[in-house]
């Protein structure tokens, strides 16, 4: 084999609680998985400050040190845990056909894909700045650092209605900013946000800025109809705008849903195409938290040792 080929049992692409627990399971079923971190080493978690809703953690860690310790478990159990990006994949025939950094060719027999999926975000510098230290993309993860306190959410779907409310149980106040006159949430969702007593609605409203130097302290919107600008006092600002699955390169080959979400066969992590299988934010829109992300790892890569055991390559 040519030095940029190499040929393994078990190709694991991503690195955040998925990607590493089908690393620690294949590595127990002496798959002897190869695991490629992708872009964003550690995934999501490595933006998110404090965890506390992981089972095991009494005392809460830090995103970046548990997918610390998630690498280093999956390398004490045997996995080969490397840097590089997929950028192209062939799937028409077993071996699979994966190219590292456009120019180191893998072929595997089984694939698992934990690309994730990535937060939209407004593009403020201050967005960027303050993240982690008030600003956040995920209501559920970090809402229940703000309990008591004023905050603000933005976005007008279905998500962004379900945040507001779940914020509202916890916060004394939230303020809900929306683009248009309007929200695109369904009408059950948009009733329930109307009549919640501490939720405001900002209808017409853009987020201008983040304010505070450290840590989130406000927010100035700014009303398209009057050109008014505003300052609201808030500890916490919510992006819920949408999130962008990491499956562009699994077009073609991987059956999608209509926003980029890898389907898998209910109850299973297996795809469309047979030893190809999905596992975390990549094929879950719905849940998005990183113990189910860990959940579906421990899936695939069981349905993964499966499928091989029968075609008699284990």
């Amino acid at each position: 084999m040519e030095n940029n080929m190499e040929k393994v049992q078990c190709l694991i692409i991503g690195s955040g609680p998925a990607g590493y627990t089908a690393a620690i399971y294949a590595a127990r079923a002496n798959l002897k998985p190869v695991l490629y971190q992708g872009i964003q080493p550690g995934g999501q978690l490595t933006i998110t400050t404090e965890v506390e809703n992981y089972p095991g953690y009494p005392d809460g860690i830090q995103g970046p040190d548990m997918m610390v310790n998630f690498e280093k478990q999956a390398t004490r159990m045997g996995a080969d845990v490397r840097y590089g990006l997929a950028t192209k994949v062939d799937f028409l025939e077993s071996p699979y056909k994966v190219w590292i950094d456009e120019d180191k060719l893998m072929l595997a027999d089984t694939v698992i894909i934990s690309t994730g999926a990535s937060a939209k975000w407004l593009g403020l510098e201050s967005e960027q700045r303050l993240n982690g230290y008030g600003v956040s993309a995920c209501a559920v993860c970090d809402g229940f650092f703000f309990k008591g306190k004023e905050v603000a959410i933005v976005g007008a779907g279905d998500t962004a209605a379900e945040e507001a409310l779940y914020l509202s149980k916890l916060c004394s106040k939230v303020h809900m900013l929306i683009r248009r006159d309007q929200m695109r949430a369904s009408k059950i969702m948009q009733e329930r946000v109307l009549k919640a007593p501490n939720i405001e609605v900002h209808w017409n409203s853009s987020t201008e800025e983040i304010l505070g130097e450290t840590k989130v302290q406000g927010v100035r919107i700014k009303n398209h109809q009057t050109n008014e600008t505003s300052d609201l006092q808030v500890s916490a600002f919510f992006v819920a705008i949408g999130h962008t699955p990491n499956s562009d390169i699994f077009k073609g080959w991987i059956e999608m849903d209509d926003s980029g979400y890898l389907v898998t066969i209910p109850g299973t992590s297996k795809t469309n195409v047979e030893g190809v299988f999905a596992a975390g934010d990549v094929q879950d829109k719905h849940y998005r938290q990183a113990v189910t992300a860990a959940g579906s790892g421990c899936m695939a890569a069981l349905d993964a040792e499966k499928y091989l055991m029968m075609k008699g390559e284990l």
